[in-house]
Parts: structure tokens; sequence; C-alpha cells
């Protein structure tokens, strides 16, 4: 029985690139693996048939001497790309392409002994005040650095971490099963690739040591609440020598007694007496910055009127503009009067009319318009 041209197993063209030939084979490895189609001798059949026209074909001069030739290319001992440690390492390939990392490696790299160190989380509480100046702070946190007595190696002084002679140095042993081979990670180095057969007494062959260190943070004007800083190489020291990671600094803003924050922008909450918002004035109002400023209110102010005070909020992160503050008043209605002044009240409400409390008159005429009463 002749063999069934590769590109026709593939459902490729013969211009196909390698990329649509790695799509199309990892296609069809899916869809007729031993694993997907237990007990079918003919999903098997087309499986080792699938394997063997993309080890062909991913090969460059494999493929051109397929083009030129056809089968007779690989006949009188050409050999053929079904069976031996080709097939085994075409199925690594499937996995890693298929499902991205293979026991937690990516790719078919070498182990390394060198680890990047853990990245490190600071939360730091700050006021709105500071937040509004900037803020220059001092940390101190125990954090790991690289050992100074093995420079960071994890071995005595005087030696040298070793090859692994499980692994070769690989991080990773691969054990064969029946169709595919199964990597894991080696069990003698941890995946680190190396073996230490004297380790640093300091360290315990780690290469990393515990300490408190003191860093300077500068936390610039006008971060929000969750601002995320990052100083790197600040973090974890890496293992064995390896690089450190970063710190991550995350701010938040206290609550202030006074004033609420929306963005660079700021709201206040005024109490003003009935006869102030009523004859209007003048209000003097503390601001962010430490300064005052005087407000005017208008005559007949109403409580949750909003007065705007241009560029007297916070600034903006990394910006030349500051937000604004919106002073909201809130109109107090008078309590534990005295005799004169519920006498003046009462007079006052005999001279009022309409056109005195507009709201009132127009809401109670609506209501007995609705209502008949």
């Amino acid at each position: 029985m002749s063999k069934r041209d590769f590109y026709e197993i593939l459902g490729v063209s013969k211009t196909s690139t390698d990329v649509e030939l790695k799509i199309a084979f990892r296609k069809a490895a899916m869809q007729y693996h031993p694993d997907r189609n237990p007990g079918d001798s003919e999903a098997e059949a087309r499986f080792k048939e699938v394997n063997e026209a993309y080890q062909c074909l991913s090969d460059t001069q494999k493929r051109a001497a397929y083009d030129r030739f056809g089968h007779a290319a690989f006949e009188q001992g050409g050999g053929g790309f079904g069976g031996g440690d080709g097939f085994a390492a075409s199925m690594a390939d499937i996995f890693d392409d298929l499902f991205g990392e293979v026991m937690g490696r990516r790719g078919g790299g070498r182990g390394s002994a060198r680890e990047r160190g853990s990245d490190l989380r600071y939360n730091m509480e700050i006021t709105l005040e500071e937040a509004f100046h900037g803020k220059a702070a001092t940390l101190k946190l125990p954090t790991s650095v690289s050992c100074e007595a093995c420079d960071g190696t994890g071995a005595k002084k005087g030696s040298k971490p070793k090859t692994c002679p499980t692994c070769a140095g690989h991080g990773r042993v691969r054990a064969q099963q029946g169709f595919f081979a199964i990597e894991r990670t080696c069990p003698t180095c941890q995946g680190h690739g190396e073996v230490i057969d004297n380790p640093c007494s300091a360290c315990s062959g780690t290469g990393r040591a515990t300490i408190e260190r003191t860093l300077s943070v500068n936390v610039p004007p006008g971060v929000e609440d969750g601002t995320r800083i990052r100083l790197a190489g600040e973090g974890e020291a890496g293992l064995r020598g390896g690089p450190s990671g970063d710190l991550y600094i995350f701010l938040s803003v206290k609550p202030h007694t006074f004033f609420q924050r929306d963005g660079a922008d700021l709201y206040c909450r005024v109490p003003i007496s009935m006869v102030r918002a009523a004859l209007g004035g003048k209000i003097t109002v503390h601001t962010i910055d430490g300064g005052e400023t005087e407000i005017k209110i208008p005559e007949g102010a109403q409580t949750g009127k909003q007065i705007k005070v241009k560029a007297k909020g916070m600034p903006l992160l990394r910006g030349r503009e500051s937000g604004d503050l919106y002073v909201q008043i809130s109109v107090e209605t008078p309590q534990n009067l005295t005799k004169r002044q519920r006498e003046l009240l009462t007079e006052f409400e005999e001279e009022s009319s309409h056109q005195t409390h507009p709201e009132a008159t127009g809401f109670f005429a609506k209501m007995k318009e609705l209502f008949g009463k």
C-alpha cells in the first residue's frame, strides 16, 4: 500500500509556512492522540502518520528532499520518522506547545541554579496632607540579601556547585512511557541543574541571608489611594546568586476629617446659619495646602448649594495642574431658642409670604391641587 502524501496528511499546501505546519500538526495530534481515542487502532495509526509527516516537513533539508523526490527520498536506508527517540522528542514538543509549561518549564532550556528572588509588598498609610505635599519616607523591613560568606553561590568558600549527575545540568529528567515522554523536575537538584557538595554554613546552601534593611522612598505629590510604587531590585535576593526581585509599595490614604476626595477634586461640607444663608455674606474656610480662602455666600442660599474654589484641590500626579475645591453649603436650623428669639421668629413668620418661601408655597399648592384638600 502506497504512503499518503505528507501535505495531505496534515491538511496543508506545499507553500505552507513553518507556523502553518505547526498549527496543523498540533490540531491533528490532538485529534488522533491515543489518550483521546483509547482502544482505537485506526486513530493510533493516524497519530503515527501525522507525527511522521510533521517530522519530515518541519525539517528544512528533509522537506526540500521530499518536495523534489517524494517518499523515494527516504527509501534505500533513508529511514522513516515514525519511532525511536525522534518520536519521543516529538511527543514532548506536542505537550510543550499545547499546554505551555510542562511541569513548570517553559520551552526546553537548561535548568539553572540562579533563581530570581521573590517580589515583596509593603503597605504604607499616609495622610491626605502628605498625599498633597508628597513625602520622603524611611522604611525598615526584613528581607533576604545575598550571603556575603559565599558570595551568593550557596557553596562553602573555596568550593563550587557541581553539575547535577542525574539530569546532566538540565534540571529535568525524561521518562519514556509508550508513545510519549513525560518530563518532571529532577529529584536530585530540584530543577536547579547543580548540586552543592559543601554547602555554606552561614546560609545552609541557599545563598541568602535575612537582615533588616533601611530604605528611603519618595512619595510624589498627588498620589491616590491604591497607588503602587516600584523599587527595582529591592525585593528578596535571588537564590544562589540570582537577581533580586522588586519591592512594591502600596499606598493607602487615611480618611480626612473635613475633606472628601474625588480624583483631584476635594469636597468640603460647611454649615452656616439660617440668617447667613438668607442675607448672604462671606465666610473663611481652610484649604488642604494649610492656607485659608474667603467664600462669598449668595443671598437665599439653600442646603446643597456648591461653591467652586478653583485650583484648591489636589495636585495631579506628575503634573503641574491641580483640581478644585467644592464647598457645599448646609443651612442649619436654629435650636435651643430663647424667648426673645422665638418672638422674633414668630414675627418673621407672620410677615412672610409666598415670595419669602417660594418652594414651600409651590409644594403645598401642588399637593392641594393633586389631592383636592
